[in-house]
């Protein structure tokens, strides 16, 4: 699945760069729509964040696009795989700017772990 986001003014710090936790956000919200279209019927939360390592600034007016691939399936657990690249505005277009495994789990209404729908 692929997403693309718009950097705008709201989106940076005092120094004019993203905030870091406006991209953490970004990957959960897409990653868990991917997620939930691919386990429908699944109550979906987040548990992990594989290392977070930020490897380029980010200004305003970049097209950011999160590429996120589905890489291993548990019993209870789904985990993807988030890029995300640099479109335009950058240093060199279709920079990585970051990368991380995402998991989520399964969980039923009081909060525990149930089987992947």
């Amino acid at each position: 699945m692929e997403n693309y986001k718009l950097i705008l003014r709201g989106d940076l710090n005092q120094h004019g760069y993203l905030y870091g936790g406006n991209l953490l956000k970004w990957i959960d919200e897409y990653a868990w729509i991917a997620a939930t279209l691919d386990f429908p019927d699944s109550s979906l939360v987040t548990i992990a964040l594989d290392k977070v390592t930020f490897k380029k600034s980010i200004k305003e007016g970049t097209i950011l696009k999160f590429v996120i691939k589905q890489i291993k399936t548990g019993n209870t657990s789904v985990q993807y795989k988030v890029d995300v690249f640099c479109l335009t505005n950058c240093q060199k277009d279709m920079d990585l700017v970051f990368t991380t495994n995402i998991t989520f789990v399964n969980v039923n209404r009081d909060g525990n772990k149930k089987r992947l729908n």
